[in-house]
Order: structure tokens, then C-alpha cells, then sequence
């Protein structure tokens, strides 16, 4: 009996049950199948701290941590403790709760901006950033950072992408593009639009540390040429401090976006920033026309709020970021060590920060490669651990990193093997796919493709550099 059969019985089930009901067979591109090899968990029961346990009564520890949502860990007891108890008292009224101002006064307090509206995903928050920075200056062109994977579901980002059907070709020549760390760039693209950029979004890192006074400059020319700039802190958010990478870094954006780990895996984001233009989505305003900005039914549900509290609460008094450093740098040192001994180390790259790691798979001649990816996932997954990346939490202690490394160890030897003549030896069935593909491809073509897909960002910079976007981040 093949090996899926045996070990993942009942996913196999309710992919083919999913794939029925629901467009891809999820609800989030990122966790959809093809993103990860043939032998794989499909669906996961419950989580406890950095453990997890699919429909088959599969154990694994797990990094990624539901898209780096979950920060402290699964079912993490003080904040399952305060959602129980906030959920006794229902979840949704027709008035505003009073603890959407403990909420708003916790966030403020931690993060330093002047006024918050909370929502339920990074897409509307980062979305409400954009609509507010047009609002406030009257100008429809958008600059987003063209080496960020991901800002939002809505038109104005994924019209930047090859999954542009649907988006009208006006829509996608609003938003244009720049380059991190690249302050030539920048410049360029106010040059080459005078007048008309409301905004630059961008993450403050994504791994790598700003250059050369980077994002500095970047405001000084938002400020010089009238443009705000947003800080997407969906993932620096709780990973690079506390307070967000802005504070690490020094830089006061004039709009930011949190979420992810903002509520430890519950549903709630945050658009923050400073009075002078979040007061246009408010009652008191008559300078100015009103602003639509983020009016959701379940925006605000108590219990979510109530998680975000207690989560704030654990990072103000507890060694949450300096533990997720501590232990990140213990992993990718012990991987890194690995793919040495293996002579894989130019092919099997631990990249980013400590507290936000990832990995480059390559193959034989140095490409990105989504089999050698696949390759590698499926064999930590033999080895009890699930890898789509190297990000760790607050319960991922000693043991679970010395034993992810034992994993890593083995799953490299193979790696080795593979480099020497190929995956199709050892890996079963199709690789995976990138998620931002024009068309889907059957598993004959995946398989023969092979590698990560590359493309040229539309709107790009005159630099005419192309981007690889391996995954989605939402």
C-alpha cells in the first residue's frame, strides 16, 4: 500500500471531500496542497504549544505557526483562559464593547501611535492604510515594495501579480513598485510620477536589517514629496520587538498594520498611526470629506479583543522576543552546521532573522528549486517535523529545536543524495507550486518545471530586475 495511504488516510479523504466543496481545497492559499509534497499532513486536528497533530494521529512540531499568527504557542493557556471567560459574556453587540477601549489603550500604549482602528485580517488593514493615505492627499497612485511577498487580497496589491484575473487593467496601473534597501528606486519613482504617489507601503524588513539609513531616507522623501508612508508590521510585529520593527529601527511611520501574532493566532489586525489622518475615518472632522475606513461586523468580537489584551500583556511581562531570538539562533545554527557536514551548505540556505526564519532550496546548479523544497519538506515530515518554514515560538524550547535539528540532519543526507542524481529518486510524486502562478499546472508539468517560478513585476522600477515570490504570507 503506498505510503500516503498508510500514514495519511483520512486526509487524503478530505482533500478529495475539499476540493469538492471549497476553490482549492482551503481557505488560505498558503496552506493549500500545492504547497506542500504528496506525502504530507492534509489537515491538522488540534495544536498544543509548538506541537501539532493531524486527522491521522500524526505528531509533529511545528514551525510556521499558522502563517506566524501564533506567536506564544497553540492553545496558549493565559489567552485561551481570557477568550473562555470573555465569551461567557457574548462576542457581538449592537453598541461598541468597552473593551474595544482597553484594547485600543493596551495597543496605543504598547506601540506608541495616536489612534487605532481593529479589524479582522492584514488585507483590510493594509487596505484601509491605502485608502486613507489617497484620501488624505488626493493623489491614486500607490508604491508597494516590489520584494515583499504579500500586502493584501484586495485589487490594488494582487493586480501586481500574476493571479491578476479579474482586475482591471485601470486598476492595476495605480499601484507601482520599488525595491528594498534600493534608495535609487525610490527616488526614481518620484521622479517619474510627480505629484501623484499617496503612499509607500512596505514591510520594514523582511529579514535582512535596512542599509545605509534606508528607511530614514525613504521617509525623509515620503515628507519632502507629500506621500505617506505605511509600515506593514504583519509580520516584524511582535517578532523584531514588542513594539514592532519601527520601534527597533527608530522610525515613526504615519500608518502601520499589525496582526498575525497580534492575537496569537485569533482573528484581529490593527490600523494605527497618527491623529491628523486616521481622524478622516472618524464623526468629528468637517475639514474634510468622511472616509469609509474599516467598518466590519465582527471588526471588534470581544473575545478576539480579548485575546490581543491578554497576548500584549505576556510580551510586556515576559522574555518573548529575546526567547524567540535565543532559540532561532540555536536552529539555524545547528542547521547550518548540518548542511556542512553534508556539503549541502551552497544549496540549503537558512536565511532571515532569528526570530523569523526561513530556507532556500537549490538544486545542483544553484536555482531555486521547488522540488528540492518539496524534497526537503517531505522528509522532516517523516521525521516528525513540519518545516514550510523555520519560525519559531515561544514553547519551541531546547528540546523541540535539538530534535528539529536531528530531523534537518537526516532529511539533508537525503538532500545530498538528490544533489547527485536528482529528486526523482527519492521524492514521491509532484513537487509543489509557487503560489503566484498565471495558470495551475498538472502534476506531469510541475514535475517536469521543477524549479520556483520568476517573473517580472508589473509597474517594476526602471531597474528591470525580476522578483520570485515562493509563497504567500496570508
Amino acid at each position: 500500500m503506498p505510503e500516503q495511504s498508510l500514514r495519511f488516510r483520512k486526509s487524503v479523504r478530505l482533500q478529495e471531500r475539499g476540493r469538492e466543496l471549497i476553490p482549492g481545497g482551503s481557505h488560505t492559499y498558503a496552506k493549500g496542497e500545492d504547497q506542500y509534497p504528496i506525502l504530507a499532513p492534509g489537515f491538522i486536528e488540534r495544536g498544543l504549544g509548538c506541537h501539532v497533530w493531524d486527522v491521522d494521529g500524526n505528531e509533529y512540531i511545528e514551525y510556521g505557526m499558522g502563517n506566524r499568527s501564533v506567536g506564544l504557542g497553540h492553545a496558549y493557556p493565559p489567552v485561551v483562559r481570557a477568550v473562555e471567560r470573555t465569551l461567557q459574556g457574548g462576542s457581538n453587540f449592537t453598541r461598541p464593547a468597552r473593551i474595544e477601549i482597553d484594547c485600543a489603550e493596551t495597543f496605543l500604549e504598547l506601540i506608541g501611535a495616536q489612534m487605532v482602528k481593529f479589524c479582522k485580517d492584514g488585507s483590510d488593514a493594509t487596505s484601509g492604510a491605502v485608502r486613507l493615505a489617497r484620501a488624505y492627499t488626493g493623489r491614486d497612485l500607490v508604491a508597494c515594495c516590489a520584494d515583499h511577498p504579500f500586502f493584501s487580497t484586495d485589487d490594488w496589491f494582487i493586480g501586481t501579480t500574476p493571479m491578476s484575473a479579474g482586475i482591471p487593467e485601470a486598476v492595476r496601473k495605480l499601484t507601482v513598485s520599488f525595491r528594498y534597501n534600493d534608495i535609487a528606486s525610490v527616488k526614481e519613482l518620484f521622479d517619474r510620477h510627480p505629484g501623484r504617489l499617496a503612499a509607500l507601503i512596505l514591510e520594514p524588513s523582511r529579514g535582512d536589517d535596512p542599509v545605509d539609513g534606508f528607511l530614514a531616507e525613504v521617509q525623509r522623501l515620503c515628507r519632502e514629496k507629500g506621500a505617506l508612508l505605511i509600515f506593514d508590521e504583519m509580520i516584524t510585529g511582535f517578532r523584531w520587538h514588542a513594539a514592532g520593527a519601527q520601534k527597533l529601527y527608530g522610525i515613526e511611520p504615519d500608518l502601520s498594520t499589525f496582526g498575525k501574532a497580534l492575537g496569537n493566532g485569533f482573528s484581529v489586525s490593527a490600523l494605527a498611526g497618527k491623529r491628523e489622518y486616521m481622524r478622516l475615518g472618524g464623526l468629528e472632522h468637517t475639514d474634510r470629506p468622511r472616509v469609509f475606513l474599516l467598518s466590519t461586523t465582527h471588526g471588534a468580537e470581544t473575545h478576539a479583543l480579548a485575546a490581543a489584551i491578554a497576548n500584549m500583556r505576556i510580551y510586556q511581562n515576559e522574555p518573548v522576543i529575546e526567547h524567540l531570538h535565543c532559540q532561532g539562533t540555536k536552529l539555524k545554527k545547528g542547521i547550518t552546521e548540518a548542511a556542512s557536514r553534508h556539503g549541502v551548505d551552497r544549496h540549503f540556505k537558512v536565511v532571515g532573522r532569528p526570530c523569523c526564519l526561513a530556507f532556500a532550496t537549490l538544486d545542483a546548479d544553484g536555482k531555486p528549486s521547488q522540488a528540492y523544497r518539496s524534497l526537503f519538506l517531505q522528509e522532516t515530515i517523516r521525521r516528525g517535523v513540519l518545516t514550510p518554514s523555520l519560525v519559531v515560538s515561544y514553547t519551541h524550547d531546547d528540546a523541540a529545536v535539538m530534535k528539529t535539528i536531528e530531523a534537518v540532519d537526516g532529511a539533508l543526507a537525503v538532500y545530498a543524495q538528490a544533489l547527485e542524481s536528482g529528486t526523482n529518486r527519492f521524492l514521491v510524486g509532484r513537487p509543489s507550486q509557487v503560489v503566484f502562478r498565471r495558470f495551475n499546472m498538472s502534476d506531469s508539468r510541475a514535475e517536469a518545471k521543477g524549479t520556483s517560478e520568476t517573473f517580472q513585476v508589473p509597474n517594476a522600477t526602471a531597474t528591470g530586475q525580476t522578483e520570485s515570490r515562493l509563497a504567500a504570507t496570508s
